[in-house]
């Protein structure tokens, strides 16, 4: 893992690399210091020599300053190591979700990967400034203040090496009793944010049923379980400063008491007053550092929930790939399926689409009807590989989707999804999408085939008009429109709408469909409807129930020989009756 973590160092090694050595320094510094301070007291003070004490008092001076300097530098590398650690951390995380495919998104939910791009890249990023600076002064700080004190007084010294073992073992505990419960709560944040996407996303529902007290509770029930949990982790982590505080006062209490012991039967032969200062300055250095290691103790506990969330993504592959030498030339619009069963799954007994054989020319206009969750979107979804199929072959123009360049597979295949989305921007960023290169008239040439123009000439700044995330500012059927527009601009071989054309009325849809027979005709089109007067003029039918081909034909073959067609269609044309 760390070796996963450790390449979004890159371009910033350097300052990671200059930060532990100025630590160093400002250690060596910082132990120097109480040396000669024992010098002070024992050989200028104590003697009366007042020029030596100067002396000393100047070199004092300048090792504080240069501690400063040192302690200085070596927090500006930190944070700029760590900063840069963190912007590539999180760059990588992007961009590995990126290239995932939907079944790697639905492995991981929206709300984990926003908190593992947020809330885990913080705590990874604050992890690796302690463990640049002090991670590196707190343990090289005990280690040589501990050789300090055995050589000033090995006896003296049994003191805190009698301690030093109880206080580590204590902090081991803690860390061990307490990182699985990190780790639990870190799935509690992942719940926490799917709660707050979804109130925001559905805040148009929740206003009109006005369940805002529901949303309230549902929010504050899994707020309150985060608090709950962090405070036993909190009540745990609040032994480490009970702990610290009574060994360092112990410490000195010994350590004055066995020292001045020392000091009065020697008669300062085997310990002078200076030293046992010094002594006492070093046993606060040592008890200090293992404080700063219980203070890394908690940090990187946490961190290590976050690093192993950060890195189950990072390690993730990607489940649809390029072949070597893939083909990059998509030759026309013909799509076959051979056999195709598929399951989200990848298990037999819960397969969403079964043994699915179907035949479509260049140019041919096919409609989809089926009922909720027969498999329509799924069908599709096939087409440009944004799932592979479990068994069988999807072909387009005569070749394996697999064998295809997916980006040149894609750009050739203009998907209209059934949840049309919006970006934050203006109309003509948006249709832009489709074709970043295409001029304003390429622009206002496919609104006005998928009829947007005439609503987005109404708005004062028309094609400049901005649109707010997600497209809240425009109602469903304009933003089905200005989608369909999008997906017009690739000028594709293949074009699918997903349900795409339900939130316009049925002049537009038909107005949308003339357009279509007329100005691309040589483009494959597929209609996924719930309305048969969205398909009806469709050079063929597809019939999919549960999973299967239950008809495929003409509107009139299908009246006449498939039942769940005719149903359908007697029923709207019925409703359609009653409505008039």
């Amino acid at each position: 893992m760390l070796k996963t973590l450790s390449k979004s160092v890159r371009e910033y090694k350097l300052p990671a690399f200059l930060t532990p050595v100025f630590v160093a320094l400002e250690v060596v510094m910082e132990v120097f210091i109480p040396l000669l301070m024992a010098k002070l007291i024992d050989d200028g003070v104590y003697l009366g020599q007042m020029n030596l004490a100067l002396k000393i008092g100047i070199e004092l001076i300048g090792a504080a300053i240069l501690s400063l300097i040192f302690g200085c530098l070596s927090g500006v590398f930190a944070s700029k190591a760590s900063a840069g650690f963190a912007k590539n951390l999180r760059k990588d995380l992007y961009y590995k979700v990126q290239d995932f495919s939907f079944s790697n998104i639905d492995k991981f939910s929206t709300a984990s990967l926003v908190t593992r791009l947020t809330t885990d890249v913080t705590n990874v990023q604050q992890a690796f400034q302690m463990i640049t600076r002090i991670t590196v002064r707190a343990p090289l700080m005990l280690v040589i203040s501990v050789i300090m004190a055995i050589n000033i007084n090995p006896k003296l010294s049994l003191v805190l090496l009698t301690i030093l073992p109880i206080i580590a073992v204590a902090l081991l505990l803690i860390f061990k009793y307490v990182h699985p419960m990190m780790e639990a709560i870190f799935k509690k944040y992942d719940n926490l944010n799917a709660v707050v996407e979804e109130n925001v996303q559905g805040i148009r529902v929740v206003k009109s049923f006005v369940t805002e007290d529901k949303e309230k509770n549902k929010f504050g029930k899994v707020s309150k379980d985060i608090y709950n949990s962090f405070c036993k982790v909190e009540k745990i982590m609040a032994l480490t400063s009970p702990i610290m505080q009574s060994a360092t006062y112990l410490c000195i209490i010994l350590i004055s008491w066995i020292g001045a012991q020392i000091i009065v039967n020697t008669n300062m032969t085997a310990l002078t007053t200076g030293e046992l200062m010094t002594f006492i300055t070093y046993a606060i250095q040592i008890l200090s550092s293992l404080m700063m290691i219980s203070m890394i103790v908690v940090m990187l506990t946490m961190a290590k929930a976050s690093a192993d969330r950060i890195y189950e993504v990072l390690i993730e592959e990607p489940s649809i790939k390029n072949k070597k030498n893939a083909i990059k030339e998509v030759k026309n619009g013909d799509i076959e399926f051979e056999n195709v069963s598929f399951s989200y799954v990848g298990e037999k007994d819960s397969e969403c689409l079964s043994n699915i054989n179907i035949k479509i020319k260049s140019g041919e206009t096919i409609g989809i009807i089926g009922g909720t969750g027969s498999g329509k979107s799924t069908l599709v979804n096939l087409i440009p590989r944004l799932y592979d199929a479990t068994e069988g072959t999807v072909k387009v123009g005569d070749i394996d989707v697999r064998d295809y360049d997916m980006k040149s597979l894609r750009d050739e295949v203009a998907n209209v999804l059934q949840k049309n989305v919006l970006f934050s921007g203006t109309i003509k960023d948006n249709i832009k999408w489709g074709d970043a290169n295409a001029t304003d008239e390429e622009v206002e040439r496919v609104c006005k085939l998928a009829q947007a123009d005439e609503f987005i000439q109404g708005f004062p700044d028309k094609y400049d008009t901005y649109i707010e995330q997600g497209g809240t500012n425009v109602s469903g059927g304009q933003k089905q429109r200005l989608c369909i527009a999008r997906a017009l601009l690739k000028k594709p071989k293949i074009l699918i709408l997903d349900d795409s054309t339900s939130a316009v009325d049925t002049k537009t849809d038909s107005l949308i469909r003339k357009a279509f027979r007329e100005e691309i005709p040589d483009t494959t089109k597929i209609i996924i409807a719930q309305r048969i007067s969205s398909v009806q003029d469709a050079d063929r039918i597809i019939v999919i129930d549960d999973g299967k081909i239950n008809g495929f034909g003409t509107h009139d073959e299908l009246l006449k020989s498939n039942e769940i067609y005719k149903e359908v269609y007697e029923s709207q044309v019925k409703g359609s009756d009653t409505d008039a």
